[in-house]
């Protein structure tokens, strides 16, 4: 694996449909972006940033987020989400991660992933059926 260091930054984008609405999702409501969409929105960030420097067989999971969702986005926003690697720790890497629409900061927090190997994880995974 290629050395991970903190500095690591991701950007992703989304547009706000009525299919990531919390109406559309069935989270709320109110036809405006999803909480849980944000949230998928700012791991996917964080997933993407680093997985370039993964080896072969190896990747990152999910394991904490602490996030607050600032503003309502109406459908019809762009999202734009950034992440910054803060911190690694051994296979424990921590994100701050933020997502903006065209009036400003949406959502905002900490987001933690840990290394894995692929197959190891999901045999341990797929053993909770047997």
């Amino acid at each position: 694996m290629q050395q991970l260091k903190t500095g690591i930054k991701g950007r992703l984008e989304e547009t706000v449909t009525y299919e990531v609405s919390a109406v559309g999702i069935k989270s709320g409501g109110l036809p405006v972006y999803g909480t849980p969409m944000m949230v998928g929105l700012m791991e996917r960030t964080a997933w993407s940033s680093v997985e370039p420097y993964m080896e072969e067989g190896m990747g990152t999971v999910g394991t904490y987020l602490d996030i607050k969702h600032v503003s309502a986005s109406p459908i019809g926003a762009n999202i734009v989400c950034e992440s910054n690697l803060v911190e690694v720790d051994g296979r424990r890497l921590v994100f701050e991660v933020k997502a903006y629409d065209e009036a400003g900061l949406i959502g905002e927090g900490k987001h933690e992933r840990f290394i894995i190997q692929n197959d190891k994880f999901m045999a341990r995974t797929e053993a909770k059926l047997k």
